[in-house]
């Protein structure tokens, strides 16, 4: 049986039987529902049953061990069709830094759980740009939870000029809801919707003066929200964007993401310079977002 390969990421895990030019098999979210054990939800008679939200996977690191063990036995063994003391082997994505206890304990759930005849992590920097048949380049990697930024030279991450921020999808979704909230104050949308509505909406300007022209002029969108309630979305959807380029907008003191990608390339030896600006890949769910093209109400600027 050919290898399994799973990408477990902070909001949607990525699985499927090793293949060449063929996308994952399995997308499903990360986030799980766990069922309270008796004398968890509370005292008092007829309560009932509840249940609670578990990420396994928190900024990228599993951190709900147990969760991700029930995760992982329904992927491989409902879903991929894995028998038991039949296992196969797997190979599991490894996050830029991965500490090296979480890495073990990852060995040790395989082969002791669920006792696969071979295990092997690559790293996501090293992975992506084989994607695309490279194996050299810098990628960004936009997550829900993080931000990795990681120089590979000829197969192998360059570990010193890598940089990791703990921001991603989630950071902006939250972004989104406060702007939104200030624009629809009277309207109160549940988080689920915000990220519905952000993926449809956000978007990057093209420059940073595309930037500023949608301060004082933008077209507004008018959306209906599942129970009738109509909002408008104006500047929110670009300012969503700008964040990653601006990090002060969601009060952090951090250099933009251009930036922090020129300063790692350049902490790598000049001979891989050109190489690395030219097979710059951008990876990750946020990283898709939209550039539109003359939306400014005013019209094209020639």
């Amino acid at each position: 049986m050919e290898a399994v390969v799973v990408d477990a990421g902070s909001k949607l895990l990525k699985a499927g039987i090793a293949s060449p030019d063929q996308n994952p098999a399995l997308i499903l979210p990360t986030k799980m529902k766990r069922v309270l054990e008796e004398g968890e939800a509370g005292e008092g008679e007829g309560s009932e049953v509840e249940e609670v939200t578990v990420d396994p996977v928190v900024r990228g690191f599993v951190k709900d061990w147990d969760a991700m063990e029930d995760l992982l036995k329904h992927v491989l063994y409902t879903l991929i069709g894995w028998e038991i003391g039949e296992e196969g082997q797997i190979l599991f994505t490894d996050p830029l830094f991965t500490p090296k206890a979480l890495r073990e304990q990852l060995v040790q759930l395989m082969f002791e759980t669920f006792n696969v005849s071979g295990f092997y992590a690559s790293e996501q920097a090293v992975l992506s740009l084989y994607a695309v048949g490279r194996i050299s380049g810098c990628t960004v990697d936009i997550g829900h939870g993080k931000i990795d930024i990681a120089p590979v030279c000829e197969g192998a991450v360059h570990h010193i000029a890598s940089k990791r921020f703990e921001i991603g999808g989630i950071d902006l979704t939250n972004l989104f809801a406060r702007e939104l909230q200030k624009s629809n104050p009277l309207v109160n949308i549940d988080i689920s919707e915000i990220e519905k509505l952000k993926e449809q909406y956000a978007c990057c300007a093209e420059d940073q003066s595309t930037f500023d022209e949608t301060q004082n002029s933008c077209q507004t969108e008018k959306h209906t929200l599942p129970d009738g309630q109509v909002i408008t979305i104006k500047r929110e959807r670009y300012i969503v964007g700008e964040a990653l380029f601006q990090p002060s907008i969601l009060g952090l003191e951090e250099y933009g993401l251009v930036d922090q990608l020129v300063r790692s390339i350049s902490t790598v030896s000049s001979e891989y310079h050109r190489q690395l600006f030219e097979n710059t890949m951008l990876c990750g769910g946020t990283a898709s977002m939209t550039v539109p093209s003359q939306e400014i109400e005013e019209g094209p600027v020639e």
